[in-house]
């Protein structure tokens, strides 16, 4: 493999395009061995090249017509649109034109161009969106965070594997604990789903801990934290929601008792230490067959350069590699 990896960015998605992913692909240019694949309108994406020295620099530019908005039906704008920036951007990695996708633009339109254009890996049943969200617990990844409303036991036992080589390839966490999040710790506590899904997890050779509950997460009990994409997302929002409140709060109580700049600092400190998600520039569609990470919407350019890092990681590590070897391997095993 070519020390140069190749990252399509698309460069019309999140509430700062085409602004922040162009600054962000200026920088991640920068540090070297990654070219950068801009995907977007043509003219807007050279207006705003234009404000940076990019002589030598490797970042080209992918003409697309148009973007995915949140308010769209994924898989009807999909159809609609097929020249759609996140289209165009997904198809240059199955086309072998680049090694990995990035988009801050809609989930849904991320994930359903993922698992159109790049297909689901075998033994899964659908993909997922997770990685670590708990600032106590920095290497805890927890999915799904959203994509599955309603699961399936063996749906949840795909989210564990996928979350177990994730984390034993890209956070360096040798045989990942993996748990349940339930409504205690007892293997009797639980609704059907978990219940069933504990059965399976059991059989499948996976380094599973049982239940954990709400409490569990700050402490990082479970490497892995599964649970259906409504209880995840619900959780998201509220450690989102935690965050920004006790921001606010600390804020109010320490005006007028300690100098501006220190207050900032320390709002600061807090933000960088809690909001993991923003560290790492997003997280990966878990389960297809091929690299696309997805980030939130307010993306900054810094956390487009983190994104593109996180993708030279996925890439260097093989994880699409080590997913497809393992996971089939796990699915049959719990089936038995």
């Amino acid at each position: 493999m070519s020390d140069q990896i190749t990252v399509a960015i698309d460069a019309m998605g999140g509430d700062n395009a085409p602004s922040a992913p162009v600054e962000g692909a200026v920088l991640a240019a920068q540090n070297g061995q990654t070219r950068i694949l801009l995907v977007g309108d043509q003219e807007r994406l050279e207006t705003e090249l234009e404000k940076y020295d990019t002589k030598e620099l490797p970042i080209s530019i992918i003409g697309s017509e148009g973007k995915i908005d949140d308010s769209e039906a994924p898989a009807l704008a999909l159809r609609q649109k097929p020249r759609a920036s996140i289209v165009v951007a997904t198809g240059l990695v199955k086309a072998g034109s680049a090694d990995a996708v990035i988009s801050m633009g809609s989930t849904g339109g991320t994930m359903a161009a993922a698992v159109v254009i790049l297909g689901i890996i075998k033994g899964i049943e659908r993909p997922a969106i997770g990685g670590p969200i708990v600032g106590a617990a920095p290497h805890q990844t927890i999915l799904d965070l959203g994509s599955n409303i309603d699961c399936k036991p063996s749906q949840l036992l795909g989210f564990g594997v996928l979350g177990s080589v994730f984390g034993n390839v890209l956070l360096k966490i040798d045989n990942p604990k993996i748990g349940i999040l339930s409504v205690g710790s007892e293997q009797s506590k639980g609704n059907a789903l978990t219940k069933e899904a504990s059965a399976l997890f059991s059989k499948s050779g996976l380094n599973f801990i049982g239940n954990v509950e709400g409490n569990d997460l700050v402490k990082g009990t479970a490497d892995v934290v599964v649970c259906d994409g409504f209880v995840g997302n619900v959780l998201l929002k509220l450690v989102e929601g935690i965050g920004t409140e006790l921001g606010l709060q600390l804020q109010s109580a320490l005006s007028g008792k300690m100098p501006p700049e220190v207050v900032e600092g320390i709002l600061h400190e807090l933000y960088s230490k809690n909001n993991v998600v923003d560290s790492r520039g997003g997280g990966p569609v878990f389960g297809v067959n091929g690299i696309s990470i997805v980030g939130h919407g307010s993306a900054s350019p810094t956390t487009f350069e983190r994104a593109v890092d996180l993708a030279k990681m996925c890439v260097e590590t093989r994880l699409i590699e080590e997913m497809n070897e393992q996971v089939p391997r796990v699915m049959a095993l719990a089936s038995e």
